[in-house]
């Protein structure tokens, strides 16, 4: 199954992917109506200091933690993915503090959010990887 990883050392730190993971999960036609003075989002994240920076985004894993965690069956695995069901989740948070790579965050509205790759958002492939300038991010099968 194909998966988003990081190429640290190409990383420039520039938060773009963030930018447009959100606006490909926002619905919206408009880049600048969907994120212009509105907190973002984004199912990836970067870290780092000013020696080297990475995005993180959710692995996909075969035997996921945070779907063992998950006490109302909202996260899943379909088709190889990890995924979450919005109307199940009730904002425990245990998948946020179980998961090792912290993949997870606290998305809008208090609930869980994560990366589905995209594919509930009729892309060819993550936003995240088309946005990035430096192709430090790449979606491909290893």
């Amino acid at each position: 199954m194909k998966r988003v990883f990081v190429n640290e050392e190409w990383c420039l730190g520039c938060h773009l992917c963030e930018y447009n993971c959100a606006f490909a999960n926002s619905g919206m036609k408009n880049m600048a109506k969907a994120l212009k003075g509105k907190e973002i989002f984004p199912n990836i994240h970067v870290n780092g200091d000013d020696k080297i920076n990475f995005a993180v985004s959710c692995r996909h894993c075969e035997d996921p933690l945070c779907v063992k965690a998950c006490i109302s069956g909202a996260l899943h695995i379909e088709d190889g993915r990890v995924c979450i069901d919005k109307q199940r989740c009730v904002g425990c948070y245990s998948c946020i503090m179980i998961c090792p790579y912290g993949s997870l965050s606290i998305g809008e509205n208090g609930l869980a959010s994560k990366c589905e790759l995209c594919l509930n958002n009729s892309c060819s492939e993550p936003a995240c990887v088309n946005g990035c300038p430096n192709r430090a991010i790449v979606y491909e099968e290893r």
